[in-house]
């Protein structure tokens, strides 16, 4: 049996050379304001992100971006420019795709035969719920599907 470490420290060497996308956390001080800064990098592979050595879930996602024009329709997407200007002030790039939000999956804790995140061990296979509303499938064929959409 392959475990669910195994499966993801394999897609960890396959994604060598692949950019990765900046892993952002909310900030405030009193002399820099509210912000989201920059805490790391990692490769994003639908409900995981992955680092040199963690695993984590995925959360919001957000394109740093200048507030832009003032007169939105909806509520939410005021709130989503706020956001993206957010990251900005924090000192990502205009552009940059940023995760907030995310948490750590304890993979030895899935691996010893229970759950975390969107990862859990079901009838001895390492699977993931690949969004809230669907079922799980196995690690290892999702993980064979989005490295090759990043053609890994």
């Amino acid at each position: 049996m392959t475990t669910a470490a195994e499966l993801l420290d394999d897609a960890v060497r396959r994604l060598d050379g692949v950019p990765k996308e900046g892993l952002g956390e909310e900030r405030e001080t009193r002399w820099r304001g509210h912000r989201i800064v920059r805490v790391g990098e990692a490769w994003h592979l639908g409900v995981l992100l992955l680092t040199d050595g963690r695993t984590l879930a995925t959360a919001e996602v957000l394109r740093a971006a200048e507030p832009g024009r003032r007169g939105y329709t909806a509520e939410s997407a005021r709130h989503r420019a706020e956001r993206r200007a957010l990251a900005l002030r924090g000192g990502f790039a205009e552009g940059d795709v940023v995760h907030v939000g995310w948490s750590e999956i304890d993979v030895s804790a899935v691996d010893a035969g229970g759950a975390s995140g969107p990862l859990a061990l079901i009838d001895g296979v390492p699977s993931v719920r690949w969004s809230s509303a669907g079922g799980f499938m196995p690690l290892e064929a999702y993980l064979r599907e989005r490295l090759e959409l990043l053609g890994r």
